[in-house]
């Protein structure tokens, strides 16, 4: 199955393929915003509002809200253990998708064909108006930085997602999942 080429279910899918486990733990933290479930903090910092009831959430998005029991900003949030966990599971699907390769690190041919057919079929809205929560979050996976400024810009500058040194944008070199298998996965 490493050989298939499906396209990823969801936005977490798309961000992690695009930009690494930090665009999409950012995809899950907007999800939980426009659920009203999650706000900008202090000092660049998440913090939960309560439960999300009625709705069954994506398992990176549940992990999120759950690893925010106390506030925190990205770059904590990205070390938490149920986070880590989701992430790796994501990255497993996206390897067995052949989205994603697991040596070295890195995007397939497939998916760089296949994110560049998403952004021509989903151009960068210029701002929110009319767009469902669905979009939102597409436009986040596809874009990063330039769609939570057009889409979601005191919430992205507050909670830290944007400016001063947040970025949804590729990973640096040699971060690791932090999953203890030695195995890097900070570049996709």
């Amino acid at each position: 199955m490493a050989g298939s080429t499906t396209i990823p279910r969801g936005p977490h899918e798309i961000a992690m393929a695009r930009g690494g486990r930090r665009a999409a733990v950012t995809v899950a933290v907007v999800e939980l915003h426009l659920r009203d479930a999650v706000h900008a903090s202090r000092a660049g910092t998440l913090r939960t509002t309560g439960p999300v009831r009625g709705v069954a959430l994506p398992p990176l998005t549940g992990a999120v809200h759950a690893a925010l029991y106390r506030p925190a900003g990205l770059g904590r949030l990205l070390e938490r253990q149920a986070v880590r966990a989701a992430l790796a599971e994501l990255r497993a699907g996206l390897v067995a998708a052949g989205w994603l390769r697991a040596f070295p690190p890195g995007r397939t041919g497939a998916a760089r064909r296949s994110l560049k057919q998403l952004r021509y079929r989903h151009p960068l809205p210029a701002d929110r108006a009319g767009l469902q929560a669905e979009e939102i979050l597409l436009a986040v996976a596809l874009y990063g930085d330039r769609a939570l400024t057009a889409l979601a810009p005191r919430f992205a500058r507050d909670a830290g997602l944007t400016g001063r040194g947040g970025s949804t944008e590729r990973e640096s070199p040699g971060l690791s999942c932090g999953s203890g298998s030695g195995m890097s996965c900070g570049v996709v």
